[in-house]
């Protein structure tokens, strides 16, 4: 462990329960982005870039000697729309926001390795601190890429944290490949006949139609897929009608999402899923159309090697039986896999323990702040050593 970030986690909290206190939602994180740019500055930072991709923003450090390598560090910002239910001092203050997956610990977490670093310098080369804006949309990552992030931040490779309720307190889980899931969230619009609920024979019925998808849809991952493959299918809201008992509705809709870790399957799973629906619509003589909604993101896939050096930092830093360097993917999602897809890297997990993510009473253990910042640092002392 690295002795000065233990000796001034007082402060570090501070921070974290500052950022805590100031939740902002997707794309307006912009009091958020300032702290973090006052902060960046004040360490003395060589540069800071702000208005990436909206209210994303880079820190760029340079070592005691010359390199042309760079590390890519990054964290996600934004809040959530959940009105929070802690009772603490340290309560959100924006009604209806609340950071409910720790991305107040993950900046924390980076500002503290930004600190410590800005600090000794004890590197080669550059580091580019990437605070990235919308994750929970899952365009955040894409936005900020499209706005020329690594055209003028080029990274050789690049590291993310999230920290994980269920997994022990202070472990590390990473491994090779792919490690979260895609996501397509998508809509369904099933267009039939309205009509008198006693006289079945002058419509169309939407509401037959649309649980004929939804029961078809199930055995794309039944009979589609190779039981050796994993995609999850979900339909999270589904409905018709207009809240009475004899009036047959026209329309009925539904929502939900696909995931799925591998590409192919992926795709395959999306057009079984729009043939159902369109087919079984004009099998009853409806018409229907399937639109994927914006915040896809492809499957977070960890580079071999970068993952495997993750699992070699941690085991030195915190203890082989700290480590799970084969943890099964999460098929939950994250828009740093776009990242992952131009910069070669690794995404772990650090063990958090307590509420689950996106819970009214979740709260970031301050306990693993000095933890995720050590990481961050020994990744760039690993792969910057000093010439």
């Amino acid at each position: 462990m690295i002795e000065a970030i233990n000796n001034n986690k007082a402060m570090f909290v501070e921070w974290r329960h500052e950022f805590h206190r100031c939740p902002e939602i997707s794309y307006k994180e912009f009091k958020t982005s300032e702290m973090i740019a006052e902060k960046l500055r004040g360490f003395g930072f060589d540069e800071v870039h702000t208005g990436i991709g909206g209210t994303g923003l880079v820190g760029v450090l340079k070592g005691k000697s010359p390199s042309d390598k760079v590390v890519g560090l990054r964290a996600d910002i934004d809040a959530l729309a959940v009105k929070e239910l802690n009772q603490f001092d340290y309560i959100s203050e924006n009604e209806g926001v609340m950071h409910a997956c720790g991305h107040d610990g993950h900046i924390t977490m980076l500002l503290t390795a930004a600190w410590y670093l800005s600090q000794h310098r004890e590197f080669s080369g550059t580091v580019n601190f990437i605070f990235q804006s919308a994750e929970e949309e899952l365009t955040g990552a894409k936005t900020m890429i499209d706005d020329g992030l690594f055209e003028r931040f080029p990274c050789d490779c690049i590291y993310g944290i999230h920290n994980m309720p269920h997994v022990p307190e202070g472990h590390i889980w990473v491994c090779e490949g792919a490690f979260m899931a895609s996501c397509d969230r998508f809509d369904i619009e099933i267009t039939g006949k309205g009509g008198h609920a006693a006289m079945p024979e002058d419509m169309i019925d939407a509401p037959v139609i649309m649980s004929h998808v939804i029961l078809a849809a199930q055995s794309i991952v039944s009979r589609n897929i190779s039981p050796l493959e994993s995609v999850v299918l979900s339909f999270a809201d589904v409905h018709s009608g207009h809240d009475t008992y004899n009036i047959m509705p026209k329309t009925a809709t539904m929502k939900g999402c696909v995931r799925a870790f591998n590409e192919d399957i992926r795709q395959l799973t999306l057009k079984r899923l729009r043939d159902i629906v369109e087919m079984t619509a004009q099998m009853y003589g409806a018409t229907a159309t399937l639109t994927l909604r914006d915040g896809s993101c492809p499957a977070t896939i960890n580079n071999p090697e970068q993952a495997r050096l993750v699992a070699q930092i941690a085991s030195e830093a915190f203890g082989e039986e700290k480590v799970n360097a084969n943890c099964r993917p999460l098929s939950g999602s994250e828009d740093f896999a776009w990242m992952l897809q131009h910069v070669e890297g690794s995404y772990m997990f650090l063990g958090n323990e307590g509420a689950a993510l996106h819970n009214p009473n979740y709260d970031f253990n301050d306990n693993i702040i000095t933890l995720g910042a050590t990481m961050f640092v020994k990744l760039v002392e690993h792969n910057l050593p000093i010439q």
